[in-house]
């Protein structure tokens, strides 16, 4: 029997992690493969990566990043926001590949049936540096400390007033689709960006956080019943146990970043089965 496998953070624009996605290979034909977000930058570059899986992994689910919510210059889509949101869902769904707008689909693991859940919220500025009260303020310190995330420049909310109002959008929407699980159904829960915010503790920016999720998820794997929880962004790849739960960030990163672990990319990390240990 397969297991679920999952990893994020691609950023096949970089010629080593395209080489890598290329040699990606599951060790049993029943895989599952979660792609928790920032495959690539370019419409063409997240379409190539989930059809070459597609074509490998017996079930493929992917969940926005914010860089694939990026407009960029030199892309030929251009679309923004939820535009480009919906203009990738339609993408997945033509090529088989699940999204946080279908059904979750059910592994039928040893242990009994999992609910995976991909999902996708973003961030509302709440992960605030130390000393700061406000979105303002965590904004002006992290201009003072020049750390300000490319989100300001590339990732536009539109037709919603700022991304911390599509944050509200699509917390509400998922709540409602979680809240409609049967009682005592067992969840993966599945996100780009951290559901608490423990991980990002040892950012070596603490101001840097305040892109990195929202404190009304903070509940949300003992609320929907999570065996496990997978996250991407922050390029530290580790597991930490929460409320019992292990949060399990399962980023490539970018070449720079893996090459100081290792001489190649971790490859993607087993969520189902649950690993006894992180």
């Amino acid at each position: 029997m397969g297991g679920v496998y999952a990893i994020s953070d691609l950023h096949v624009g970089f010629p080593e992690n395209r080489a890598f996605v290329e040699g990606l290979r599951p060790a049993s034909e029943d895989d599952w493969l979660i792609v928790a977000g920032d495959v690539g930058e370019r419409f063409a570059d997240v379409e190539w990566t989930l059809r070459t899986l597609g074509e490998r992994y017996a079930t493929v689910l992917w969940v926005p990043g914010n860089h694939e919510l990026w407009t960029v210059k030199g892309d030929p889509v251009q679309l923004r926001g939820e535009a480009r949101y919906r203009r990738l869902v339609e993408m997945c769904r033509g090529l088989g590949v699940l999204t946080p707008e279908d059904p979750y689909p059910v592994w039928a693991g040893p242990d009994g049936a999992v609910t995976v859940a991909p999902l996708f919220i973003l961030y509302d500025y709440t992960f605030r540096p130390d000393g700061t009260s406000s979105k303002e303020e965590a904004l002006e310190a992290a201009h003072e400390a020049g750390v300000v995330c490319t989100d300001e420049v590339y990732l536009h909310p539109d037709p919603y007033p700022g991304r911390d109002a599509w944050c509200d959008a699509r917390i509400a929407y998922t709540e409602r689709r979680l809240c409609g699980l049967e009682p005592g159904t067992r969840t993966v829960l599945v996100n780009h960006w951290p559901l608490v915010r423990e991980p990002t503790r040892v950012l070596w920016y603490p101001e840097f956080a305040q892109w990195c999720g929202t404190e009304r998820t903070a509940d949300w794997h003992s609320r929907f019943g999570a065996v496990s929880v997978v996250y991407g962004h922050l390029h530290i790849p580790r597991t930490i146990w929460t409320g019992g739960v292990p949060h399990i960030e399962v980023s490539v990163g970018y070449p720079r970043e893996w090459r100081r672990r290792a001489d190649a990319p971790r490859g993607p990390r087993r969520v189902l089965p649950v690993p006894e240990t992180g």
